[in-house]
């Protein structure tokens, strides 16, 4: 008989060791500030695991047009009729869409987000799609375009926007949203899931031989937007289909890396003029509004002993029913009573609380401004 060999039992230790975390990807990993010249999926295998923020995408629509669609003078529309906009089939243009999502959900990282953006013809089907890889929807998003192109059939609706679908990479994602820079974008009110941009024209609109560059250009309205909701100055983002580099051109232009995928060589020779071009934003313009939770702790009374606010300046309400004197202490005085910015505003109103600094008003030559903007100011000024 042949000797078994006896197996030496795991040892205590090691039968508690953890696996070895996955070796995170650095930005030195990355071909940062880049176009990848190629297909957008084969270009995606590439990149590492967990290295990607945010990821947005306009890819082909599908749009199978039957026919040139003509103007009712007679001219035609210049419509997409690309060859990398046609597929044989629905199931040849799922399957490319599983594919690409597929790469684009492994390089993203834990916490990072999608945006992709379609029309009807598309749209639904991405979306379906997207579901079943496991990505989490987060909102969709409407970009009703300001100035569409008409129907000139007369045959049905007008088409007049265009849908983005904003999702987490998981359920569990602890996604970048900016709420507070959206809000500011949007004076001061909660920024809507319904965007009334123009399409992209006049001197945006990039053209070679007095023809579109490109037959869907994306607004940079439409970008920077996305990106100041959803990045941060520093991150990574991913475009894998760059066409003529929106995206890069914007991320150029508020702090973020970007890298694009594109393959059609005209495209990618617009791209890389126009981002040359792009004139990044000054460091202070990168400073955005911050969420609440984020902010740092600013007392009323540092904006008196900093002299952002003297002290006997008057501050009233917004409707200008109540006048209060700053003190120097930081409190104010109102009808006899002192008391701190927020106490005095509640009292005055009988309510049981008050955020007084969006309650207190000061006024400057463009009129009443709340007292929340010259903490924002300070704020911005001592940040390192």
């Amino acid at each position: 008989m042949g000797v078994i060999e006896k197996v030496p039992a795991k040892t205590k230790a090691a039968s508690k060791a953890k696996p070895r975390p996955k070796k995170e990807a650095v930005k030195h990993d990355l071909p940062l500030n880049k176009i990848l010249r190629g297909d957008c999926i084969a270009e995606m295998r590439g990149l590492p695991d967990e290295s990607i923020d945010m990821i947005f995408a306009d890819p082909p629509y599908n749009l199978q047009l039957g026919g040139d669609l003509v103007r009712p003078e007679g001219s035609t529309v210049d419509a997409v009729d690309d060859d990398w906009d046609k597929f044989d089939t629905l199931a040849a243009y799922d399957k490319f869409t599983t594919e690409w999502m597929t790469e684009a959900r492994r390089i993203l990282k834990p916490n990072g987000s999608l945006w992709v953006i379609g029309s009807y013809h598309n749209i639904f089907r991405v979306g379906a799609i997207l579901q079943d890889l496991g990505y989490w929807i987060l909102n969709d998003i409407i970009w009703r375009k300001a100035n569409p192109m008409p129907n000139f059939r007369g045959t049905r609706f007008t088409n007049a926007h265009e849908t983005l679908i904003w999702a987490s990479k998981s359920e569990k994602s602890k996604y970048t949203f900016n709420y507070r820079a959206m809000k500011t974008l949007n004076d001061e009110l909660q920024m809507r899931s319904d965007w009334v941009m123009p399409i992209c024209g006049g001197q945006e609109r990039i053209k070679r031989n007095g023809t579109k560059a490109h037959p869907t250009q994306k607004p940079e309205a439409l970008l920077y937007r996305v990106m100041l909701a959803t990045t941060n100055k520093g991150d990574v983002v991913l475009d894998p289909f760059f066409g003529t580099g929106t995206t890069g051109a914007v991320a150029k232009r508020l702090g973020r890396d970007w890298i694009g995928c594109e393959r059609e060589d005209n495209y990618i020779e617009v791209a890389e003029e126009r981002i040359e071009a792009a004139l990044p934003l000054d460091e202070s313009a990168l400073k955005t509004m911050q969420s609440p939770k984020s902010q740092p702790r600013v007392a009323f009374g540092t904006l008196v002993e900093t002299g952002y606010l003297d002290a006997g300046a008057v501050l009233t309400d917004k409707k200008r029913r109540w006048k209060a004197k700053v003190r120097a202490d930081g409190s104010l005085s109102c009808e006899g009573e002192q008391a701190s910015i927020h106490k005095m505003g509640a009292t005055l109103q009988e309510a049981p609380s008050c955020n007084g600094w969006t309650f207190w008003h000061y006024e400057d030559e463009k009129g009443l401004q709340p007292i929340d903007k010259l903490r924002q100011t300070y704020i911005l000024a001592t940040e390192p």
